[in-house]
């Protein structure tokens, strides 16, 4: 019985070499880059949308903007696709999706953590009142307000400790160019 897949990876490297080729005549005529075909597209999209069904990445809020990041970059680098170099393209693409997934987390995460220090350093007291009337469960409020911003503990202490170590090393750089002075 023969499997199904939702990329046939033989068509997709046959695509991919059909449009390799109209690259290099284009680049050779001077001629910008003509577009990928709809298949090679169509790739592209199921293979961002199956990955961000995987379990680490299914319940992120932002899904969407992932896919739509790991779409663009299979868009932007697959003219670096060398079919001499590998024969599966389907594993080549979907180690630009996954990581576009990852920048896009991460990107997210810094957002809401930029969000959650201005609400803890600006706060009249509004928002905390608010907070405890309606969100408040039990422990510590900053534990509660990072769950509200999707944050665990470790990001906030891996956010607070790299903004120390950034600081610590440009001080380290001002008073060497002091000493120098």
């Amino acid at each position: 019985m023969k499997e199904n897949h939702y990329v046939d990876n033989k068509k997709f490297f046959g695509e991919m070499c059909d449009w390799k080729e109209k690259v290099k005549e284009a680049e050779d005529s001077g001629e910008p880059r003509p577009p990928v075909s709809d298949y090679i597209g169509e790739c592209f999209l199921k293979i961002a949308e199956r990955l961000s069904r995987r379990p680490n990445f299914i319940n992120y809020p932002y899904r969407d903007e992932m896919i739509s990041d790991g779409i663009e970059n299979c868009l932007m680098y697959a003219h670096n696709f060398d079919p001499e170099k590998s024969s599966n393209p389907f594993s080549y693409f979907t180690q630009f999706v996954y990581f576009a997934f990852v920048r896009r987390i991460e990107k997210e995460k810094k957002q809401s953590y930029v969000k959650f220090k201005m609400m803890q350093e600006n706060d009249d007291g509004t928002f905390s009142q608010w907070f405890k009337e309606n969100y408040f469960e039990k422990g510590s409020i900053k534990k509660d307000m990072a769950n509200y911003f999707s944050l665990s503990e470790n990001d906030i202490e891996n956010f607070d400790g790299s903004k120390k170590k950034k600081k610590k090393k440009n001080d380290s750089k001002d008073n060497s160019s002091d000493s120098t002075k």
